[in-house]
């Protein structure tokens, strides 16, 4: 058995927060490859809804892979997967397929085929939306990677987990991921409105909530963040994509690094809650503005862990 297979052979599953951003899920993707991608893995498999960050994961885990689903490599035929020769020896090593896309044109037992094929001439094929494929191939993936409100790791075995069991938690949880994501750009909207420059703060995670970190306190009226959010979350104010960097917020353009992971409009979200001041993280001194959708109970509580 090869090394990087042994190291992980009682690997069951790792879970990380879903970024919110193209380049926060391509860096998380690198960091994926660099933990849990073996050399000897040849079937990989993300599942998810569009517009989850599949894509973006995968840029990250393999630098430079042409994606048959681009903007820009849209329609692109035949497949590349489709070229592998007889013996694989002057065809590409890694293959990107989208099953639902790519079902629209052929048909499954084709993808299926073409899919086990590369696999066997020893090629690493990446297939999104793997939980269609799944029933026709009559195997599972080497590593599957699940993105909803969190990302899953996983490395099935013959006892699974199937990636049905992927889905059941990835669909349900991805509208949380929607909600918090816009209730964290609606305050990025006002905080700009009270003179906060969007390059002064980065961002992180918290579950059903958002981080903004400072180098240096800001001065910021929480109480006023909150009320102008959640007026907007009372008027349901149109959440709207704009282009590939922008969304529209009550028709004003606002700048977005995941414009299309958004809910339609505000008062899907229902209620922000602002922790009332701004905490220092003992160890990097970083200052938090802390947000979640919902209420906040307690501050320390909020991270708890779910069986």
């Amino acid at each position: 058995m090869p090394y990087s297979a042994r190291m992980q052979k009682s690997h069951l599953y790792s879970i990380f927060f879903a970024p919110r951003g193209g380049e926060r899920m391509a860096d998380l993707g690198m960091q994926i490859a660099q933990l849990y991608l073996s050399p000897f893995d040849k079937l990989i498999g993300l599942i998810g809804v569009a517009g989850s960050g599949k894509s973006m994961i995968i840029k990250g885990m393999f630098p430079g892979l042409e994606l048959t689903n681009d903007d820009e490599g849209v329609n692109v035929r035949p497949l590349p997967l489709f070229s592998v020769d007889e013996t694989g020896f002057y065809t590409a090593h890694t293959y990107h397929i989208d099953i639902r896309f790519e079902s629209a044109f052929m048909q499954m037992h084709e993808l299926a085929d073409a899919i086990l094929y590369a696999v066997n001439k020893g090629k690493r094929v990446i297939v999104e939306h793997f939980d269609l494929i799944y029933p026709h191939l009559g195997r599972n993936a080497h590593m599957l990677i699940g993105i909803g409100e969190e990302v899953i790791i996983t490395r099935p075995t013959l006892f699974g987990p199937k990636p049905q069991e992927i889905c059941d938690i990835v669909f349900k949880s991805v509208n949380a991921r929607l909600r918090v994501h816009t209730a964290e750009d609606l305050c990025e909207f006002f905080l700009a409105k009270q003179g906060i420059d969007p390059h002064l703060y980065d961002h992180a995670e918290v579950r059903r909530g958002f981080i903004l970190t400072f180098i240096q306190k800001p001065d910021i009226d929480l109480e006023l963040l909150e009320k102008q959010v959640n007026d907007f979350i009372d008027d349901d104010v149109d959440i709207s994509y704009s282009d590939e960097k922008h969304i529209l917020i009550d028709g004003e353009k606002h700048e977005c690094t995941g414009p299309r992971m958004h809910v339609r409009s505000a008062g899907e979200i229902e209620k922000v809650t602002l922790l009332k001041e701004i905490l220092q993280e003992p160890i990097t001194d970083l200052y938090l503005l802390v947000g979640v959708v919902g209420e906040i109970d307690d501050v320390n509580d909020i991270n708890h862990i779910v069986l």
